[in-house]
């Protein structure tokens, strides 16, 4: 497997306590990858460590296989970048910005009109920036950063201020870059977005990594739920429990059991055996969210925005 971001034992840290420590991150060529963590668990930090706008107090970040150093920064022409809020000149259209970057680098000029068709501002392009709203700026953002055609998009909170169509826009388009060979580095805490749209993720906590992998890799860490509707809950409860089944809810009309060896077919049958009437079965869909809070230990609320 190649690779399209590689750290090696990174590590930077700040007097407030924040940093990342013995980072070792592994993003595969041509994957969506969401690194994911709440507020201050050193997301902005890697990627401006990814970028080399900071240099790291110890190891190594390596992007396409070529160390990225203060004195060779070649590989980063190989990456387009948004992150946090994007600078832009209000007082000249969205083209006129594109333009400034497209002498700067030297590029083709009918690449600004793919770049706006690609991000949904073709229409848009000729009104001044001052004029766009938020979602607006952020798309222009990232049409600038795919400008010269990158091999490597690195993405800081992508759907900031985008409206629910303009997040759909921005899942499809990252889909497609990344069916384009483009691998996609996307920064969020936006955790059902990147459930969405991520084949792996990284999960950052406090610094640390907690996981990385597949998103599948991530859903098998959990034991699903059974949702059970049945005539005596009370009593379904009880033999499930002698059984040595784990309950973790239970009200009037059913319960709910963590699966364990045991098959849905086979705890029917327990509770058929047991003369109690079963009305309904269905395992409970995982959400990144609650494996997120597992691996975590955050609580929903303190996730950050």
């Amino acid at each position: 497997m190649t690779y399209a971001i590689r750290t090696f034992d990174l590590q930077r840290r700040f007097r407030s306590g924040f940093g990342v420590h013995s980072l070792n991150l592994h993003v595969p060529e041509g994957t969506v990858y969401g690194f994911l963590g709440p507020n201050g668990a050193g997301k902005t930090t890697t990627v401006r460590l990814l970028l080399g706008l900071l240099h790291p107090e110890r190891g190594r970040v390596e992007l396409f296989g070529q160390p990225v150093a203060p004195d060779d920064r070649r590989v980063l022409a190989r990456v387009g970048a948004l992150v946090e809020s994007p600078s832009l000149y209000p007082h000249l259209s969205g083209r006129e910005n594109l333009e400034v970057t497209r002498r700067l680098l030297d590029l083709r000029r009918a690449r600004i009109d793919e770049v706006l068709e690609l991000t949904g501002l073709r229409d848009a392009g000729d009104r001044r920036v001052r004029e766009y709203s938020l979602g607006m700026r952020q798309r222009l953002a990232l049409a600038l950063s795919l400008l010269p055609s990158p091999g490597l998009l690195i993405l800081d909170e992508p759907s900031n201020g985008l409206d629910p169509a303009g997040i759909l826009d921005m899942r499809r388009l990252l889909r497609e870059l990344a069916r384009q060979g483009i691998t996609v580095f996307v920064s969020s805490h936006l955790l059902s977005e990147i459930e969405l749209i991520a084949s792996h993720v990284g999960v950052l906590q406090a610094g640390h990594l907690r996981f990385e992998g597949r998103l599948e890799e991530l859903r098998t860490r959990a034991r699903p739920r059974l949702q059970i509707r049945c005539d005596d809950p009370a009593q379904a409860a009880e033999a499930l429990r002698q059984a040595g089944e784990q309950i973790s809810d239970i009200d009037a009309e059913g319960l709910k059991v963590h699966l364990g060896p045991r098959s849905e077919q086979d705890i029917n049958r327990l509770l058929v055996g047991c003369r109690i009437g079963v009305s309904h079965l269905a395992k409970e869909s995982i959400s990144l969210e609650s494996l997120f809070f597992a691996l975590t230990g955050e609580q929903a609320g303190e996730l950050a925005a």
